[in-house]
């Protein structure tokens, strides 16, 4: 990345910090999964994607949503459950959907998004569209057998599926190491012939330029590609759960903060300056903030319409 688009890159990255730690201070912000730590893997993978593509999500989906280019505000409301929201304030952070924006949705349980993106992917398919899904997944989905199936599916049909492991080692508090057998998790997409990569996933420039790579892929027709992402998040699991990892351990890992990381790669190269940086700040903080006014004027969700669209 130069210039404008590791800019973009930064200041996407940035409102997704400060739009999660602005929520989380919030005493009605309710159950959410945090990305702070994650932010380089959704920027990085929505930098490579399109208009018409699909992104879908786990649980985890506030920053893919962020990155994708959902509006803030919508999506702020929809977490506190406001009829504003992308999904009237029903679907929260787990089923939070806003498919015109190119994010199809999340899904609250883990591996069940893999499924739905497959249909979607085989929808294109069918439709013969210039469009691909990618489908993000943390480790803890290499637990569920459909994974496994679509793989071997999408390979069979050639799906222009991308699959996109973000792997922060922590299936909530189990040690990646405790749980899964494989040195590196992208082993599995080359057990069934699909092209697949590990790389860094706290640098954006990284993730970037694998994600490009892979989605020229899967968009030439050849079928899907697998991404493993070696993330590692802040906090932790959720907002009501318990840090397990020592002190020693957070501080270390965040040192590799991928916000510092690009900032000081840009101020390396004159791409950016304590002023540009302050900027930014200031500007994402307003997004935020104005997301946050927005909720608020909102109305909740009428309850007369608890069953309405409801399948």
């Amino acid at each position: 990345m130069i210039g404008t688009e590791a800019k973009r890159a930064l200041r996407s990255m940035m409102l997704i910090r400060a739009f999660e730690e602005t929520l989380a201070k919030r005493p009605d912000h309710g159950f959410q999964l945090l990305s702070s730590g994650e932010e380089a893997v959704a920027v990085g993978l929505c930098a490579a994607l399109g208009p018409d593509d699909q992104l879908l999500t786990g649980g985890r989906s506030i920053g893919p949503a962020l990155a994708r280019g959902c509006d803030p505000s919508r999506v702020m409301a929809e977490l506190l459950g406001r009829s504003t929201g992308t999904n009237r304030g029903k679907g929260g952070r787990g089923h939070l959907a806003d498919p015109a924006s190119g994010f199809f949705g999340s899904h609250a349980v883990v591996g069940g998004n893999i499924n739905v993106a497959a249909g979607v992917a085989l929808s294109m398919q069918m439709s013969r569209t210039s469009g691909i899904v990618a489908v993000l997944f943390g480790d803890g989905a290499f637990g569920a057998g459909a994974l496994h199936e679509i793989l071997n599916i999408s390979t069979a049909w050639k799906l222009p599926l991308l699959f996109v492991c973000n792997n922060n080692q922590l299936s909530v508090s189990t040690p990646r190491a405790t749980a899964l057998a494989p040195r590196n998790l992208s082993d599995i997409g080359l057990a069934f012939g699909i092209p697949s990569k590990t790389i860094d996933g706290m640098d954006v420039d990284t993730v970037s330029e694998a994600a490009h790579e892979a989605v020229a892929w899967v968009r030439s027709g050849k079928g899907p590609a697998f991404l493993e992402c070696i993330s590692y998040r802040f906090a932790s699991h959720s907002t009501t759960a318990r840090e397990t990892r020592s002190r020693a351990e957070l501080a270390e890992i965040r040192s590799r903060c991928p916000i510092v990381k690009l900032t000081g790669q840009l101020k390396a190269t004159g791409g950016l300056d304590d002023a540009a940086e302050a900027d930014l700040k200031r500007e994402v903080a307003e997004v935020v903030m104005a997301a946050i006014a927005f909720s608020d004027r909102s109305e909740y969700p009428n309850p007369a319409e608890a069953l309405t669209d409801v399948w």
